[in-house]
Order: C-alpha cells, then sequence, then structure tokens
C-alpha cells in the first residue's frame, strides 16, 4: 500500500501497527521517508510542539506526503494546520479517532475505534485504504475541521454519559451502607443505555486498566470544552467532569482507564489497592472550614506529576 511513519502516544501503535502491516503498509522511523504520518496526541500542546517546534513535522516531511491526524483538537486548530500544510506542500487529513467502549483493556481494537473524516481535495479519499486499516468505520463529514465539530459533539455525550453511570452506581453503594438498606430491600441499578452497562458492569469487576487512558479522555473533553469557548459557548458540565477528571489524574490515576474515576467516590481500601494517593489532592481544598477553593484546585494541578507511584492513602472525598 505504502510507507508511513508514526509520532505520539505509544499505546494507539502498539495496537495499530500489526493491522496496518496486515493490509500491506511499511513502517519507517523518519517521517522525511514516509508517504503518510500518523500523528495521536493526548493534548494539541504536544501536536503543535511536533509540528511548528524546531524541525517540526511539517519541515521534515517530503513534498506531497500526507499527514493524517488521529488526535482530538480544536476545529479551528484543524483548520489551521491544513491550511499550513498546503503552504508546506504537504497534504493534511483531520481522522479524530473514538473509542465506542472504554472500558475494554484492548480499547483500540478494530473493532472498538471510528473515526470521522475531512479533508481537501480529495486527500480523504486517498487516506482511505490506511484509515480502513485502522477503524472499522470511516465517517466522512465535510471540510476542514468538520470531523472535529462531531468528534467534540460525541465527546461531550459520552462523558456525560460516563459520569452519570458512575454516580448512579456510587449512589447505590452508599445506600448500601446505610441503615434504611434493610427496609428498602434488595434492588439493583437499572441500566440507561449499553454504555451505562459496560461502565458499571466495568466498575464491579473491577476493571480500572484499559489502554484507552484518563488523560486521552481529559484530552478530548479539552478540546471540546476549547472549541466551545472558540464560538464564545459555556459548558459547565463539561468543565465539571474535567474537573472530576483532573482530580482522578492527580492522585495517580491519569493512566487508569477513565471508569477508574468510580474509586474517587469509593473506599479508602480500594482507593489504595489501586495506586492512587490522596495526599497529592491536599491542596485542591482550603484547610480552613473545609471549603473548596478554585485558586488552590488550580495551583495543585499545576504542580502535578504522575512520575510518582509509590504513595497510597485513598478513599472516595467528600467537600463540606
Amino acid at each position: 500500500m505504502g510507507v508511513y511513519a508514526y509520532r505520539g502516544c505509544d499505546n494507539l501503535i502498539e495496537a495499530i501497527s500489526p493491522r496496518l502491516e496486515e493490509a500491506g503498509w511499511h513502517r519507517e522511523g523518519e517521517p522525511e521517508l514516509a508517504d503518510m504520518v500518523i500523528t495521536y496526541f493526548p493534548t494539541m500542546n504536544d501536536l503543535e510542539d511536533l509540528c511548528f517546534g524546531d524541525n517540526g513535522l511539517m519541515q521534515v516531511m517530503k513534498p506531497g506526503s500526507m499527514i493524517v491526524d488521529l488526535s482530538s483538537v480544536t476545529p479551528n486548530f484543524a483548520r489551521e494546520m491544513n491550511a499550513i500544510a498546503t503552504l508546506s506542500d504537504l497534504k493534511f487529513v483531520e481522522a479524530p479517532l473514538v473509542v465506542k467502549d472504554m472500558t475494554l483493556a484492548d480499547a483500540f481494537a478494530r473493532d472498538n475505534i471510528f473515526c470521522f473524516a475531512s479533508g481537501e481535495d480529495g486527500c480523504v479519499v486517498e487516506a482511505k485504504d490506511l484509515l480502513d486499516a485502522i477503524f472499522c468505520e470511516v465517517k466522512i463529514v465535510g471540510g476542514g475541521g468538520a470531523a472535529q465539530l462531531m468528534r467534540a459533539a460525541n465527546t461531550l455525550q459520552t462523558v456525560a454519559g460516563v459520569i452519570s453511570a458512575i454516580e448512579a452506581h456510587a449512589l447505590f453503594m452508599a445506600s448500601k451502607r446505610s441503615i434504611s438498606s434493610i427496609e428498602m430491600g434488595e434492588i439493583q441499578i437499572e441500566f440507561s443505555d449499553f454504555g451505562a452497562q459496560a461502565i458499571i458492569q466495568a466498575i464491579r469487576d473491577e476493571r480500572f486498566d484499559s489502554s484507552f487512558t484518563c488523560e486521552m479522555l481529559m484530552g478530548e473533553l479539552s478540546a471540546a470544552i476549547m472549541a466551545a469557548d472558540d464560538y464564545e459557548l459555556i459548558m459547565p458540565q463539561a468543565e465539571s467532569a474535567m474537573h472530576l477528571l483532573e482530580l482522578l489524574a492527580v492522585i495517580g490515576g491519569a493512566d487508569k482507564a477513565p471508569v477508574a474515576l468510580a474509586l474517587v467516590y469509593g473506599e479508602e481500601a480500594a482507593c489504595a489497592a489501586n495506586g492512587l494517593d490522596w495526599s497529592r489532592a491536599e491542596t485542591l481544598y482550603a484547610q480552613e472550614d473545609g471549603i473548596y477553593s478554585e485558586d488552590d484546585y488550580d495551583d495543585a494541578f499545576d504542580d502535578y506529576d504522575d512520575s510518582d507511584d509509590s504513595g497510597s492513602i485513598g478513599f472516595g472525598y467528600s467537600v463540606n
């Protein structure tokens, strides 16, 4: 089929490289040797540094080659990438990936990921064979920025569903610790949809690890929030969800599956068993009168370093 190079998260390339090889794609280590360069990063900053830093990707790629970006960025940034690629005699396709079931350990299995795709002048058609090898479905949508807009809308719905399922489970578990549960008898959660069922089952099975991580979901949600900001739209629910995911990251869960957010609502022993360290979050909350401080929250996340996995105290933290 052709020659490709890859820059981005190891989790993804480990999953897709065998599929690409089977489809006839040969991988090169250096972008300047490739016909297509696949990129996938959890943050827009990482992608921007790769493309526009010293000896950036667009400076070293050979004329006429193509960038196929699977990251989540804003529609505006995608259009900027496309414009700069065109000026550099390159082609650009935005194809942000979407994970169907983020509770799976192998979340990047072909049947579990699809993408929205958009580009100009037949670029998506040219990249279709490569995308078909990676994804179970390629949804071609409009011109520059369209795929990222579709992905952002999908992310907002997905995150809302994840957190609502986790909180529904937390409510039932809390009720079982209450003496009043004796009077209510034995009851079970009714699932609102398949996604909620998968999330709650993963919590019950204690499946808190996945190739699709909390950090990756945070990147998707951040891009969606920034896209809304570009259109002067405030997203209170999305921003609240981001704070919860950031909290999980701060206490050591950045590399956990997003469903590990359930541990934040749970018992101290469960948090400790999964390597979460609540001492990292001490500055998230003001010490005086137990009142939450936004400044303390921001300072704590600015200083966040997830490289130390030594501590573990845990517990479902409550704010007075």
